[in-house]
């Protein structure tokens, strides 16, 4: 970038204040100032102070992050409590929003380029070479504990071929390598949101508008290198994308759970969601996606040893302890972590309301449910903690543009009695007449 632009740099503080200003200027509804939108966009821009704070004041930082993941968690948890969801206009066209997108896209390919990739982001690229060579990779992940699951390094299997073609230099394959999968992960994260906004919504300029909001919130800036964070938040969003095929949506949850820990907490209710229509398909194609990712680990041991050093002996088990949490970076350091005890039965409860209840959900249902958990997990999580907003912000907005989603329900409601054989209760077909009747 210096080629282009000499001595162009743009501080994190910088960031902040110029994605405020965009974001007020194309989402804020100034004819509707208390409204359920406006209230979003504030939380929104109200948890990034502190990822700012943690570089000089990470007590208080963390506090902030803390304190804003609470609400985001109880703001998610009676999502499905307001009915009302009015049409929402941007105070953008589709056309601005797309250049928009495109443009931030452009600078964060930049960005990516030419900074060092993420530690971890490096360890899986590795891995995903010894995967393609057939080398046992008991050594390296005993070295250095990669954070992410087998996913990351079958999906980066592909990449690592086309950079050890294109690396020249002295530029190492393996950081080129890390900057594609970063790139990829983004990506993948806007088309889907795109996507989402077009068939499920069925409105583009939502889609648009989702992308758009991604791509300018701070927190996505300032861990753009960080693939691994990206991957499993893209995968579930894919999910989402797939969720009136349980075949697909469960092939992309069986990868999200190999991709990190945190995917595995959502399966109590996504198996509730499916239950007799399609809960079979969901269950067998995550199992196939299981079979998969053990086969890859599989191919990298050459014994017994190996094999386990690569699953049991990767996982950090001390994240699931509740001593030593003073030794991690995070809001828990701070704190005696038998306090956090409470915290996860907590964790534990809601995990067990959201599903089952209600007993018939619709994907409004799912989609809050599902961010719900996985904000939460963050609250008990002592490794940083609150500080990966990657996780949960696309399903976040998700939830935040959803408008009434009757139409997908009825719609999935057919597909499922079609499959099944049935006709639609006359229960649902009251209820549907009833919100057509007042959202007219």
């Amino acid at each position: 970038m210096n080629h282009i632009l000499p001595d162009y740099y743009v501080s994190e503080a910088t960031w902040f204040y110029l994605s405020l200003l965009l974001t007020l200027a194309v989402f804020f509804r100034f004819d509707r100032i208390f409204s359920l939108r406006n209230l979003d966009l504030i939380l929104l821009l109200l948890i990034s102070p502190g990822l700012l704070f943690l570089g000089d004041y990470p007590v208080v930082g963390n506090f902030w992050l803390f304190v804003g993941t609470g609400l985001f968690v109880i703001r998610m948890s009676i999502d499905c409590l307001f009915q009302r969801r009015p049409r929402g206009e941007q105070n953008l066209n589709s056309f601005g929003m797309a250049f928009l997108c495109v443009s931030i896209f452009a600078f964060f390919v930049v960005r990516v380029f030419t900074e060092n990739p993420a530690p971890d982001t490096i360890q899986t690229v590795k891995q995903a070479d010894s995967l393609l060579s057939m080398q046992d990779a008991g050594n390296v992940s005993k070295a250095q504990p990669a954070e992410a699951g087998p996913t990351a390094r079958l999906l980066a299997a592909p990449v690592v071929p086309f950079s050890n073609a294109v690396v020249t230099g002295t530029l190492d394959h393996a950081t080129l390598a890390a900057r594609i999968m970063a790139i990829l992960a983004h990506a993948f994260v806007v088309v889907g949101l795109i996507i989402m906004g077009k068939v499920h919504f069925a409105d583009t300029q939502v889609g648009l508008a989702m992308a758009l909001l991604y791509l300018l919130l701070p927190c996505t800036a300032y861990d753009v290198s960080k693939a691994n964070h990206v991957l499993p938040a893209a995968l579930l969003v894919w999910a989402f994308v797939t969720y009136q095929k349980p075949i697909l949506s469960g092939i992309f949850m069986g990868l999200a759970c190999g991709a990190m820990f945190f995917p595995v907490f959502l399966l109590p209710l996504w198996a509730s969601f499916y239950w007799k229509n399609g809960l079979k398909r969901f269950v067998l194609s995550g199992t196939l996606v299981a079979v998969v990712l053990l086969g890859s680990l599989i191919l990298t041991s050459v014994d017994r040893f190996s094999f386990t050093q690569q699953t049991i002996g990767s996982i950090n088990w001390s994240v699931l302890k509740f001593e030593g949490g003073q030794h991690m970076p995070g809001f828990w350091s701070t704190y005696d972590s038998a306090y956090r005890i409470p915290v996860f039965v907590i964790f534990v409860l809601l995990i067990t309301c959201l599903t089952i209840w209600p007993r018939r959900k619709n994907l409004g249902h799912l989609m809050s449910h599902t961010t719900a958990i996985i904000i939460a997990t963050l609250l008990w999580y002592p490794q940083q903690g609150s500080v990966y907003l990657l996780w949960y912000l696309p399903m976040l907005l998700m939830v935040v543009f959803r408008p009434r989603l009757l139409h997908t329900t009825q719609n999935y409601e057919v597909d499922r009695n079609q499959q099944s054989g049935e006709k639609p209760s006359s229960r649902f077909q009251d209820s549907v007449s009833i919100a057509k009747h007042t959202s007219q």
